[in-house]
């Protein structure tokens, strides 16, 4: 094959000669650059299609069902980072229904090897192949968000029996049970007696614990003073506050160790046995008074004489 070659500046024409072989090699290097093209492009589009702002260039580059597949995986990644998400909540819910389940169990007195909330509770049974069914997408996510609401619940409800039984507790330690003094019996009881100075019968508003001088006087519960000072009758005596309008009285006091407005706990010292204002000698009297009504202590005290 031969190609010629004319120009307006020489007067001569050029031959050019093409073989067989050159023609293949022309095809060759033709197909070449085509292929390399293509694939640059190729690799372009699969790299750079979510980069790819011009709608033109964009169908043009990227395949259309290599592009719905590549939305398909990046919805499927969202829903599992909203599950992800979701399971680290519950999780957190977990470990805090741990800690309430372990705190309720010592509160009612359960031993803690008779249930254990981080252990896997026992499950089995038969498994039968032709009712078995794999769960769906959709009613996984369901499943998921149902265990979640069932989290919160049980954790509100738990958190709720928490403070009743803490409430309760409180409340044991605010009720005057605790003997104020260490002795099993009373030398005067709660009632009508024969009053020792007078001889004459009179209601006795409070037990009588006959004691050394200096003996030690606690709290019968926690509370708060609201009394401490001499008193005419009852000499030095110390007055605590329980709530509910409940009241116990330290009466006949050596020594007084608390203050107005200091907050006792149950069987605090707060006093020492004396000999004063109407006393006939070294005891403690004890009383519990209810909205200012004098209350029988024996009902209240855990060791009653």
């Amino acid at each position: 094959m031969n190609i010629i070659f004319i120009s307006n500046n020489s007067k001569r024409a050029r031959k050019l000669t093409l073989t067989n072989r050159h023609i293949i090699l022309l095809i060759g290097a033709f197909l070449f650059v085509v292929t390399a093209l293509v694939l640059s492009l190729n690799f372009v589009a699969l790299r750079y299609a979510d980069r790819i702002e011009a709608p033109v260039l964009r169908a043009l580059l990227v395949n259309p069902q290599e592009e719905r597949h590549h939305k398909i995986r990046v919805h499927l990644q969202d829903n599992l980072n909203n599950m992800a998400g979701k399971v680290g909540q519950m999780q957190a819910q977990l470990i805090r229904l741990d800690a309430l389940g372990d705190r309720l169990a010592e509160s009612s007195g359960i031993k803690s090897g008779d249930l254990s909330f981080h252990k896997t509770p026992g499950q089995g049974g038969p498994y039968h192949e032709h009712s078995a069914e794999a769960l769906s997408f959709g009613e996984f996510s369901s499943k998921l968000h149902e265990l979640s609401t069932m989290l919160d619940e049980r954790a509100d409800k738990l958190g709720a029996l928490d403070s009743l039984l803490r409430y309760g507790r409180i409340t044991k330690f605010m009720l005057p049970s605790e003997m104020p003094i260490e002795t099993n019996w009373f030398s005067s009881g709660y009632g009508y007696r024969i009053d020792p100075f007078t001889g004459k019968k009179a209601f006795h508003e409070g037990v009588d614990f006959a004691a050394e001088i200096g003996t030690p006087i606690k709290a019968a519960a926690g509370g708060v003073v609201i009394y401490s000072e001499r008193h005419p009758e009852y000499g030095n005596m110390v007055e605590i506050d329980h709530g509910g309008d409940l009241v116990s009285r330290y009466a006949h006091a050596s020594k007084i160790l608390v203050n107005l407005g200091d907050v006792v706990l149950q069987g605090q010292r707060i006093a020492e046995v004396g000999n004063t204002g109407r006393s006939s000698g070294p005891h403690l009297h004890f009383e519990i008074r209810h909205n200012d009504k004098p209350q029988n202590p024996v009902k209240f005290l855990k060791k009653p004489g």
